[in-house]
């Protein structure tokens, strides 16, 4: 009985450990990507001005620089990921923290079987696309753009590339509001409901598709701090949500707006985190919301404490 608190902390330090160097190898790829094609990848691609399929995701384009090129000759990146069931079936452990609960693969019937992810990419604060102009936002990376070393102009060291999420995450999507550009983030989880409320809940399926580039699968925003919980009630049972107010591609004119928690099953911090210079380091729930959200725009040019 007294050895057995002692066990379970050293074996949870292993998985930090261990999730620490999966984010690490994702740094590297990073970094080897852009190394050759100067350029970061970017987060997935739709069309301007109509509605389009899903795209791949900025995880499946570095699968070259994470000792999976031959799944990686396996894309067509001209069309949809789920027209190719052998790829997106595969679990890539990289993309896996060790404490994740629900290390499964997800049955979609009719053949579509995908595999989730716990490492997100940064595509923006709150602000995701604009159909009409093809434009993504602040993040780290962008929708429909490689971005060069220089448009991190915040610094690669103080600018979130990717954070930890859980797979089977419940979400809400395609909310009646906002339908224009500039809306200013939710304040707070009650604001994030609120919007929720028009929009159609998903069930526990976030997370779950590592090929696909919509924000709900593969990415996160900074609206909220790390493991903020934000309860929404479908059917008389309570669920700790993300939203996403527009799926990117599903609207010819509506931009899309998200938030999409950062969160971890490690106790005693908020989330693991990779940097864009390449170091990861974690970060506390109880970090500043203004902190939080400078560190996801990487050129909003906001002040960063040294004590960061």
């Amino acid at each position: 009985g007294l050895l057995l608190p002692a066990v379970q902390n050293a074996r949870e330090s292993a998985r930090r450990t261990q999730c620490l160097n999966n984010m690490r190898q994702i740094g590297l790829a990073l970094q080897n990507f852009q190394s050759i094609a100067d350029k970061f990848p970017l987060g997935g691609t739709y069309a301007v001005g109509t509605t389009s399929n899903d795209s791949y995701s900025i995880q499946a384009r570095l699968l070259p620089f994470l000792e999976q090129g031959n799944l990686y000759s396996e894309i067509n990146f001209n069309v949809a990921p789920s027209s190719q069931l052998d790829v997106i079936k595969q679990r890539i452990p990289t993309y896996l923290c060790p404490s994740e609960v629900q290390d499964t693969a997800r049955d979609q019937g009719s053949g579509k079987v995908t595999y989730p992810l716990n490492y997100a990419v940064n595509l923006g604060t709150w602000f995701l696309f604009d159909p009409v102009t093809g434009e993504g936002a602040n993040g780290a990376i962008a929708i429909n753009k490689k971005l060069p070393g220089a448009a991190i102009s915040d610094g690669t060291s103080t600018t979130i590339g990717f954070a930890e999420v859980k797979a089977y995450q419940p979400y809400v999507r395609n909310t009646a509001n906002p339908t224009t550009l500039n809306a200013p983030p939710p304040a707070d989880a009650a604001d994030v409901v609120s919007l929720a409320s028009s929009g159609s809940f998903r069930g526990p399926i976030g997370h779950t598709e590592w090929t696909d580039s919509p924000s709900h699968q593969s990415a996160f925003t900074f609206v909220l701090t790390p493991n903020t919980k934000t309860i929404f009630n479908s059917g008389g049972v309570d669920y700790d949500i993300d939203l996403l107010t527009q799926v990117e591609g599903s609207h010819a004119s509506k931009p899309s707006y998200g938030a999409i928690t950062s969160r971890s099953y490690h106790s005693g911090i908020g989330s693991n985190v990779l940097m864009m210079d390449g170091s990861t380091r974690p970060i506390t729930s109880s970090i500043n919301l203004a902190l939080w959200r400078a560190l996801g725009s990487r050129n909003g040019h906001e002040p960063i404490g040294g004590d960061f």
